[in-house]
């Protein structure tokens, strides 16, 4: 009897453990999957054709493909070509098509990307066909960097794995204040800039160049971007002192990558011409066949022709005062009576005419007559408005030092003084 009690006590008191340790089991909910929003469109409500254009490929023969009538193509073209002329669409150029989920597959929606970032989309899926222009968000992340000169500016800015592009933006930057084939092996360089994504993590490309100072034979050449007139909405780059870096001309008809071979000299001797007194009324650039050569300031094209031992040349009037003349090209980008800006490529390097080797002559006129634009005192760009100096100095103030200390400053919080009741 005493051991059918102790077994009944333990048999109790097990269930009850057991008991204890039963939780009720969870069923959780119904997950919806998440839809797919891309271009403002959901997908997961059509069929999603992927591809790129290729060699011989036109809009009506890709569409054509994909189940969408002629008479249907050509009132899609007519509808749309106020924003997007069906006829230009390029071969290696990605789209996408948006098709119907039933039996037809046909096509509703055509998007052409014109770049990692804009889009046209073209909906014909009802009777109202639209035509839409389409930015993917993107996301600006400021980056720094910063450089020391070994034998080219390109060639620093390649090892730091830096594009083509952002090298060309520094080079606008300092066209007027450095001259890019005197720069010597030791020179640095620091810069704030932009680079864009998309979708977090896809590179589209850089943004502004907000500061930078580069180190030249010891002296330091800032520029920061800066917006002067808000009514004319252009930014310009003015230096630590306020001074535009941009002047009315260029020092060079040619970015960088090139030497000086032969300078303005009125009492030059050739010694093929039996060491006679032989004038050079222009400053030779050289560098490679087919580099660009570019005006060096805004005017109207009054030449562009070959003669003789000038060979092809275009001579540019930029004012009542100043023209400038450019020899020797491969060929010439631009006809007489055209209308050119301050860096827009005028030409290529040549060897056509009198040369030795390939370059190009710049020659600058002064009130018709040729002289030394190295030793002219040329005009320069208009200066701040003193009622807007003093907002640059506290705009520049943080870019300063974020350039000088790699850091950006911290403000230091107000001094409280405590204020203590008397009785």
């Amino acid at each position: 009897m005493k051991k059918a009690l102790i077994l009944l006590a333990f048999i109790i008191s097990f269930s009850s453990c057991k008991k204890d340790e039963i939780k009720p089991i969870v069923v959780p909910e119904k997950i919806e999957p998440i839809p797919e929003i891309r271009y403002g469109y959901n997908l997961d409500d059509f069929n999603v054709i992927q591809d790129t254009i290729k060699s011989g490929d036109s809009f009506g023969a890709i569409l054509d493909k994909h189940h969408v009538m002629y008479p249907k193509i050509n009132e899609i073209a007519t509808s749309v070509k106020e924003i997007f002329d069906v006829r230009r669409v390029r071969a290696g150029k990605p789209y996408t098509i948006l098709a119907s989920k039933d039996s037809t597959q046909q096509a509703q929606i055509f998007i052409y990307k014109h770049d990692k970032i804009n889009s046209t989309i073209l909906d014909f899926k009802d009777s109202t066909i639209t035509a839409t222009l389409y930015k993917k968000p993107i996301i600006v992340v400021e980056k720094e960097i910063e450089g020391v000169i070994n034998s080219s500016l390109s060639a620093t800015m390649d090892s730091l794995g830096l594009s083509t592009n952002l090298t060309w933006t520094i080079a606008d930057i300092y066209a007027w204040t450095l001259d890019f084939y005197k720069l010597q092996k030791g020179d640095s360089f620091k810069f704030v800039y932009e680079e864009k994504y998309i979708e977090d993590s896809t590179f589209a490309g850089y943004g502004k160049v907000k500061s930078a100072v580069f180190k030249h034979k010891g002296k330091d050449l800032y520029a920061f971007r800066f917006l002067a007139d808000s009514t004319l909405n252009i930014h310009e780059y003015y230096d630590d002192k306020g001074k535009m870096l941009r002047s009315q001309f260029l020092k060079a008809p040619i970015k960088f990558q090139y030497r000086v071979s032969s300078r303005y000299n009125l009492k030059r001797r050739i010694a093929y011409y039996g060491n006679r007194i032989k004038p050079h009324r222009g400053t030779d650039f050289a560098a490679r066949l087919g580099t660009p050569i570019i005006s060096t300031a805004n005017g109207t094209v009054v030449e562009s022709t070959r003669r003789g031992g000038n060979g092809k040349f275009v001579k540019i009037k930029h004012n009542n005062i100043y023209s400038t003349q450019y020899l020797h090209m491969q060929n010439q980008n631009v006809k007489k009576g055209d209308y050119v800006k301050q860096g827009d490529i005028i030409g290529w390097v040549g060897m056509t005419g009198n040369t030795g080797g390939p370059h190009v002559c710049y020659r600058f006129w002064k009130n018709g007559r040729e002289v030394d634009p190295f030793k002219e005192k040329l005009p320069a760009a208009k200066p701040l408005a003193k009622d807007v100096e003093p907002i640059f100095y506290e705009f520049i103030r943080p870019l300063k030092y974020q350039l000088d200390y790699k850091r950006i400053p911290v403000k230091k919080p107000e001094k409280v003084t405590e204020i203590v009741a008397q009785n």
